[in-house]
């Protein structure tokens, strides 16, 4: 097994009497990491407090093998990040701008403006380098945050929400240079976001966290095996009869609010809702498939995760 890029025990971060994370415990092997949850669940809290911009209270974490608590230094060195926020340095040229964060990260000077450039030619930012970055669009400011996390080359990059408030093209452009990062360039990516399709697009392992905990890690591959398998059917009458005779064949269903029966049938087509349909001689109006794997692992752990929270 490849030794753990990021290995946490037990690490809990309070603010006031609320848990940003709540005891989270997870070894994560190289490569390109998903980090999802609703907003709020925890994700930047959980960035933050690796990298140490953010004391957590309690546990332990190690962050390329060296403790997060006592060599936070050093290991800032090999990290990138490029925070959700704007980090910006008001009136500086995009090119200054990546050459001082390279030079932060331990470059001398010419080295770092040659990095800077060619990051900067990396993410597709041409002429624009030369303007002052807070005249920049966000799709521009994504591009030179992007250039910053990892124009010193480090080892594992963490990228917080870096398709937000991009138009289609612009978030197709920033996904594809992200999964560059580790296919083609062998840097671990953790790639937080909320939404699915992103992550689904680009990853191979997902973590799931909700209410500051850990609900789900694995690779991609094991829980799109491991998908339930749902559907809803569209019938213009006998919504409750046609639950009732899913349920009797053990298909767990109910009776959704917009009237739609939804099944789980449990495999990977709509075989056996088709066959009940006909041997029951009952015509759906349609028959809606499952979503996608990662959606459907994605809602259930974060319902289980909901309901497993209730009065703590």
């Amino acid at each position: 097994m490849l030794q753990p890029v990021i290995h946490t025990q037990g690490v809990t971060k309070r603010y006031g009497t609320q848990r940003a994370l709540d005891n989270v415990s997870v070894q994560v092997p190289p490569g390109a990491i998903g980090l999802l949850g609703p907003n709020g669940a925890g994700k930047t809290t959980f960035i933050k407090c690796l990298l140490q911009l953010q004391p957590f209270d309690t546990g332990q974490a190690t962050l390329l093998g060296r403790d997060v608590a006592r060599e936070g230094r050093e290991i800032r060195k090999r990290v990138g990040y490029a925070p959700e926020q704007d980090c910006h340095i008001p009136g500086m040229l995009g090119c200054e701008y990546v050459t001082y964060c390279a030079q932060l990260s331990g470059l001398p000077f010419y080295d770092a403006r040659q990095r800077a450039h060619e990051m900067l030619d990396f993410v597709g930012l041409g002429q624009e380098r030369y303007r002052a970055v807070d005249t920049y669009s966000t799709g521009m400011k994504q591009r030179v945050k992007l250039a910053q996390a990892i124009v010193h080359d480090p080892e594992i990059v963490f990228l917080d929400e870096p398709t937000n408030g991009l138009d289609p093209a612009g978030r197709e452009q920033i996904l594809e240079l992200v999964q560059s990062l580790w296919q083609r360039h062998g840097m671990t990516v953790v790639f937080s976001s909320h939404l699915l399709q992103d992550v689904d697009r680009i990853c191979d392992q997902i973590m799931i966290i909700a209410r500051g905990r850990l609900l789900v890690h694995d690779t991609l591959k094991n829980l799109k095996s491991r998908r339930v398998g749902v559907a809803e059917v569209v019938v213009l009458t006998g919504q409750e009869s046609l639950r009732q005779l899913f349920a009797a064949r053990g298909m767990p269903a109910e009776v959704l609010s917009n009237g739609h029966v939804r099944v789980e049938h449990g495999g990977a087509d709509l075989t056996p809702v088709l066959g009940l349909l006909h041997e029951h001689n009952l015509r759906a109006l349609e028959i809606i498939p499952s979503p996608n794997a990662l959606e459907e692992v994605f809602l259930k752990a974060v319902t289980e995760g909901s309901a497993g929270s209730t009065g703590s």
